[in-house]
């Protein structure tokens, strides 16, 4: 696969997931919304690593964190 695409996926996932919470179809709460961000930024991710963007890599890091945070919060307050 192609590194562009692989860019490309990563922020087509996180930007459809932004874009559902900002016509509210998608709450930003909600497992789907977390798991959909770690998702694209673990993959831009591998991107940056990638491309040896090390800034890049450091930012998704902390959003993939952040979102893996959410999902584990989440998911005691369900259970």
């Amino acid at each position: 696969m192609d590194t562009n695409t692989i860019g490309i996926i990563g922020a087509a996932i996180i930007l459809i997931c932004f874009l559902l919470n900002q016509f509210h179809k998608l709450n930003r709460d909600s497992f789907l919304y977390d798991f959909c961000n770690l998702i694209g930024s673990a993959i831009l991710i591998y991107y940056a690593y990638l491309i040896w963007s090390v800034p890049f890599m450091i930012l998704n890091g902390v959003w993939a964190l952040v979102s893996l945070k959410d999902i584990t919060v989440s998911n005691k307050n369900r259970g």
